[in-house]
């Protein structure tokens, strides 16, 4: 005979209620703050992709008809070239700058809070004022970074953000020393984390500062190492104002990047659904590097 179920007393579903209450109330502020303006606008985001809209008369479903002319627009391929070119840029000279940056700073010297706190200041300081120094250090007649390469004897510098085979390298050097700090840290936590006990060990058996960082340091690294990466893929993909206040997209269209194109279309020129195809494709595009970098991590971890 099956045991009959204990009766629930009122006193616990009013404990129960008042709980679920209390964690609501937490919840609900940042959930109606994500709901308002990041939820609310990728729907409409997405239906507009279908669209056509100039944001004053009603919108007019249109098909796919955003999305085919996205083959036959000229800027469009350009901004997307453009843009796998920064993030194959400044994805590994990030990453590979901010781990150099934390291994250097995460040794016991003297005054090394202040150099941590001076590598981090880029990230937190005004981005316009870090477009403009860069953009007189990039001069081409009187920046002192082609004055220093014509002292060691180059004859011919790069013209930098006025040449369009250089404005991109020029963007992406600015961005990687804005970023480094940052990602820094979050090296320095993963650092920080791996216990002294396996150096110690490891000199013990003989291995010196290469194979203790081959062989101990970038396998525990792994996963601050794999969250950077995404955080910084992510970041590459939806690059917009550093390159806004360089180069706004020139000289020409060299460093037009989708994210500025999608600015372009619907802000400046009231073509919504066609700007939300490209936010569409966008987003799709960023989805799937991450969801292929996570099954990477996944058959690693394995």
């Amino acid at each position: 005979m099956a045991l009959a179920s204990a009766p629930v007393r009122p006193g616990a579903r009013r404990r129960a209620r008042r709980n679920a209450l209390i964690g609501w109330s937490f919840i609900l502020p940042n959930f109606i703050g994500f709901a308002l303006l990041t939820l609310v606008p990728l729907v409409g985001a997405l239906a507009l992709a279908f669209m056509e809209w100039d944001g004053f008369s009603d919108p007019e479903f249109v098909g796919i008809a955003n999305f085919t002319r996205l083959f036959r627009d000229s800027s469009f391929g350009i901004a997307l070239l453009n843009t796998m070119y920064y993030a194959a840029g400044h994805i590994p000279l990030t990453i590979a700058a901010s781990l150099a940056l934390a291994l250097l700073l995460n040794r016991k010297l003297a005054g090394v809070g202040f150099f941590r706190t001076a590598m981090f200041f880029p990230y937190v300081t005004s981005l316009v004022a870090i477009a403009v120094v860069w953009n007189m250090l990039f001069n081409p007649q009187y920046g002192p970074i082609n004055q220093f390469l014509s002292f060691i004897g180059i004859q011919d510098p790069p013209g930098w953000t006025s040449s369009s085979a250089w404005a991109m390298p020029a963007v992406i050097i600015t961005s990687v020393w804005r970023d480094m700090g940052y990602y820094m840290v979050l090296f320095l936590a993963g650092l920080q984390a791996i216990p002294q006990e396996y150096y110690e060990a490891a000199k013990v058996d003989g291995a010196n500062a290469w194979q203790r960082f081959w062989n101990i340091t970038i396998p525990t690294l792994r996963p601050t190492t794999f969250f950077v990466l995404v955080m910084v893929t992510i970041a590459s993909f939806k690059v917009f104002d550093l390159i806004v206040v360089m180069t706004d997209g020139g000289p020409g269209r060299a460093t037009l990047v989708l994210s500025q194109l999608i600015y372009r279309e619907g802000i400046r020129e009231n073509r919504f659904g066609y700007s939300s195809a490209i936010s569409l494709v966008l987003f799709l595009i960023v989805l799937i590097f991450t969801v292929v970098q996570f099954k990477l991590q996944q058959r690693k971890e394995r």
